[in-house]
């Protein structure tokens, strides 16, 4: 009989592993957080109409999501490295769905702005949840990977949703628009209680107010974390004030159709797509590091074309539109390797770092992107400087150490 001290250890349970459909549907959750920014931005003026305020107080609106989104991630990453994964995120998709509701319903300005920073703190669970799940699935390369899958998902959707929302405006109002993201909230609520299992085992759980503090100043003290950190708040400012510029720069300032318009938008979304599956293929070839420096390179050289060619008025609309692409491409290509780059040092607090990574993310992005927008005027040039500026920044930061695995 084998002595109990000698007995081989009991076998670790499997890991479960990163599928196609595991990703959709991390994308499908991360994607809702952009959607409710981005879907029904074309129904600004008929609010404002409505609801009888001013443009300024429904912009407000807007920050109010972007600014749930970024603190939420602050308490969703801990909550679910000290709960696990699916119980945060299926609570934090219930509450979205509810809060989207609510805001169709909304009798003033006031409310719905409060309602939209409620939104944007539910989604923002969904968000770090599940970066943080694909980091429970996957390493190296195979974390670039995914995170590159990932945004084929994710990153068409500020791109596409504004062009969705203003069809929908055919056959409803923008109270409608909100039912029909506390529709998709509901499917997808319905998709990831089937269809994603829990990826954080109970004995791995790191739970309390104090460890959660630890685990931040753990990952702010790393310059692992925070350089490639920087480096995806940055891209996504960069990314943020294309989404929400372009549509004065480009039917204001150069007296595009909203259909020109669109297409415009559906061929940059195409880069942005091509860019995120060039990061996949190239990270298996070549360094990471040579991949994302690389992108930020070509990003910020074609956001100075676009700046001299604004500034001129070399070529017109393509003086702007050709750059554009490169820089939204560049952005596909960088920002899988950023976050591969963040999140691959501490498996052991992914949540918390998941968290912080959205706090980045989203707090630069909806600080520096009205900015932008405060000097537009249907010019060009404001757009193009920004991306210079945001670009060469991460460039700079982007020579930050990566974890040595990346």
């Amino acid at each position: 009989m084998t002595s109990p001290a000698l007995a081989p250890p009991a076998p670790a349970p499997p890991r479960h592993r990163m599928t196609t459909w595991r990703l959709v549907l991390l994308g499908l959750v991360t994607a809702l957080g952009p959607l409710s920014i981005d879907l029904y931005l074309p129904a600004f003026p008929e609010l404002a109409d409505e609801l009888a305020t001013s443009e300024a107080a429904v912009q407000l609106t807007l920050t109010a999501c972007v600014v749930g989104l970024a603190l939420g991630q602050l308490v969703a990453g801990p909550w679910s490295d000290a709960r696990g994964r699916k119980a945060p995120v299926v609570a934090g998709l219930l509450a979205w769905s509810a809060a989207s509701l609510a805001c169709a319903v909304a009798p003033s300005i006031t409310t719905l702005t409060l309602l939209r920073l409620a939104q944007g703190l539910a989604g923002a669970i969904g968000a770090a949840v599940a970066r943080a799940v694909v980091r429970d699935l996957a390493d190296g390369d195979q974390l670039t990977r995914a995170y590159a899958r990932l945004m084929l998902v994710v990153g068409v959707v500020p791109i596409a949703a504004p062009s969705v929302g203003g069809l929908l405006l055919g056959t409803t109002d923008w109270r409608g628009l909100f039912v029909v993201l506390a529709l998709a909230g509901a499917l997808v609520t319905v998709l990831v209680a089937v269809g994603l299992p829990e990826t954080l085992p109970a004995h791995l759980r790191r739970s309390g107010v104090r460890r959660s503090l630890e685990s931040y100043g753990v990952l702010l003290r790393d310059a692992r974390f925070v350089g490639p950190a920087l480096v995806v708040g940055l891209v996504f400012a960069a990314m943020f004030s294309y989404v929400s510029v372009s549509p004065f720069v480009l039917r204001d300032g150069y007296d595009l159709s909203a259909a020109t318009y669109g297409l415009l938008f559906g061929v940059n979304a195409v880069g942005l797509v091509l860019g995120t599956q060039a990061s996949a293929a190239l990270v298996a070839r070549v360094p990471s590091a040579a991949v994302l420096r690389g992108a930020l390179l070509a990003g910020a050289a074609a956001g100075l074309a676009m700046l001299a060619a604004a500034a001129t008025g070399a070529l017109g609309l393509w003086g702007v539109a050709v750059p554009l692409l490169v820089v939204v491409t560049s952005v596909g290509v960088g920002m899988p390797v950023a976050s591969a780059w963040a999140m691959q040092g501490h498996p052991e607090r992914a949540g918390a770092a998941s968290g912080l990574l959205g706090v980045f993310q989203f707090l630069l992005g909806g600080v520096l992107a009205p900015v932008v927008g405060a000097f537009g005027g249907g010019s060009a040039v404001p757009l193009a400087a920004a991306v210079v500026l945001l670009l060469g920044v991460a460039l700079a930061a982007s020579r930050r150490p990566a974890p040595a695995a990346a």
